[in-house]
């Protein structure tokens, strides 16, 4: 079954706010991609668990029409309320169950979403969607990012605590997810039955951002949030902790002082016969 998880507003809000996209020339290889395997023109790409949207919009410039879906109301509204793009629109779906018709889709993608779905549904519901030709692209990140800040020294030590956090998150990781996205993605590949399919591992992007940005995004994961609802105070207070450890490594005294944000990407390519 799949997974119903970041609906309320508060989190769909925080959502919105710090999650990270990738960026236009990581998504620009799925287009790539889409136009050696298929050839133009791209009318329709829909993108599927969108959440607020971030990804979404990254595929407006290359379609006649782009069209995101997920199952929270809170993200679709988020998702609305920040877009600008003419061609971009969202529709509220299960990832499972799509409402579209049979061949309709040139790219179906999914950004940091596939793993909470019921896999072996959606990727009969992909193919169902797609076109002749059509291509399906998996994107997400691995949870071991990085920190840099000053000297190498001070970065190392920056993340030592970002280890830290992400342990002592770990206790409430959602039993569905296995230990190791990297695998539970390749057991995603293995099981898609096209025969032209490529795994693509290990793309570092960087990006700077506010330390205040980065706690935020650690905030919108769903075990920080898991640990919030059992037990406010605690994740309040760890919260507030590591902020002030990464503070203390920095020798900064405010979470808007700017760090870079190393996040390594792995993704996935398919093309329908």
């Amino acid at each position: 079954m799949a997974h119903r998880l970041f609906e309320d507003k508060e989190h769909a809000s925080a959502y919105q706010k710090y999650r990270i996209s990738p960026s236009e020339t990581l998504m620009g290889k799925v287009v790539d991609f889409l136009e050696k395997k298929k050839g133009k023109p791209f009318d329709l790409a829909v993108d599927v668990g969108c959440g607020s949207g971030q990804g979404t919009v990254l595929l407006a410039p290359h379609f006649k029409q782009v069209i995101g879906t997920d199952i929270s109301p809170a993200q679709l509204e988020m998702a609305r309320a920040c877009s600008s793009a003419p061609n971009v629109s969202y529709r509220e779906s299960a990832a499972e169950d799509l409402p579209f018709a049979d061949g309709a889709a040139d790219l179906v993608t999914a950004v940091t979403a596939a793993h909470w779905f019921d896999v072996p549904r959606f990727l009969r519901e992909a193919d169902r969607l797609l076109a002749p030709r059509g291509c399906l692209a998996l994107l997400s990140y691995t949870m071991d990012m990085e920190l840099q800040y000053g000297e190498e020294d001070c970065s190392r030590r920056l993340n030592q605590v970002c280890r830290e956090l992400y342990a002592a998150l770990w206790t409430y990781r959602n039993p569905h997810l296995e230990a190791d996205s990297v695998a539970q993605y390749k057991k995603i590949f293995d099981s898609i039955p096209y025969p032209e399919k490529e795994w693509n591992d290990c793309v570092w992007e960087r990006k700077k951002i506010t330390l205040g940005h980065y706690i935020g995004m650690v905030q919108s994961f769903s075990n920080y949030q898991t640990m919030l609802k059992k037990d406010p105070e605690k994740a309040r207070r760890l919260s507030q902790d590591f902020t002030d450890k990464f503070l203390a490594v920095m020798g900064a005294s405010s979470v808007e002082t700017e760090v870079v944000l190393g996040v390594r990407y792995f993704y996935v390519l398919a093309r329908k016969p």
